[in-house]
């Protein structure tokens, strides 16, 4: 796990980075918030330890500029600013936690375990299938990091073809799964949904994910797959 520490305070720095090292964390530490920005930019971490009153950026800046730009790592603030209105602000800004100086080492340790102990299971919510992303807990779908709008049922048709990558789904099992719905009847619903799907999925993107097996379904596979 790589841990980020912003803290202008050289001494607090310097034992953070100890510590946190100690534990068995690969920690960078920066003095500054702009030297902060450039790391989470440029770098990959698990989570990032934010001072409030930090040179060049604040806390405060910092931490809106990186969820603006879709950032998601947690954050920690930990801070002498311990007014309840700024743990409020800190917290709607989006912030997972709030830590007041001075403190206790280990109440810090835990904080961050639990921290990247529920980043951990958020993963868990993100099916990915070769450059798409579909979030299931912010309902949300990227391809080659392109912003997808679904509707409702385009939203679960492709989670049915994700979950199930390189099978063959029958029209029965995806009317069932999708609409919850027997498929005996000669409805076209099945064949416009996908039609749509593959119109805000596939339409610009190579390859072409979903694919027609004639006479038996659709199937969600990469193109690595298709060659075998």
């Amino acid at each position: 796990m790589k841990i980020l520490i912003a803290e202008d305070e050289s001494k607090t720095g310097e034992y953070l980075k100890q510590g946190l090292t100690e534990a068995g964390y690969t920690v960078d530490w920066v003095s500054d918030g702009q030297s902060a920005l450039n790391q989470v930019l440029t770098d990959s971490y698990d989570l990032l330890i934010l001072d409030v009153m930090l040179p060049k950026m604040d806390g405060w800046t910092l931490l809106s500029t990186i969820r603006k730009a879709e950032y998601w790592m947690p954050v920690l603030f930990l801070t002498a600013q311990s007014h309840l209105d700024d743990r409020i602000r800190g917290l709607e800004l989006g912030a997972d936690d709030y830590l007041i100086k001075p403190f206790a080492f280990t109440e810090l340790l835990a904080r961050i375990k639990s921290l990247l102990r529920r980043s951990q299971q958020q993963e868990n919510d993100v099916i990915t299938v070769a450059d798409i992303e579909l979030d299931l807990r912010r309902r949300r779908v990227t391809r080659a990091g392109r912003r997808i709008d679904l509707t409702a049922k385009e939203f679960l048709l492709l989670e049915l073809f994700m979950r199930k990558q390189g099978e063959i789904l029958p029209r029965s099992l995806i009317a069932s799964q999708v609409w919850d719905m027997n498929f005996e009847s000669d409805t076209n619903v099945v064949e416009v949904a996908i039609k749509r799907l593959r119109n805000k999925i596939d339409q610009d993107f190579h390859p072409k994910l979903i694919k027609t097996i004639r006479g038996m379904g659709y199937v969600l596979e990469t193109e690595i797959e298709e060659n075998r």
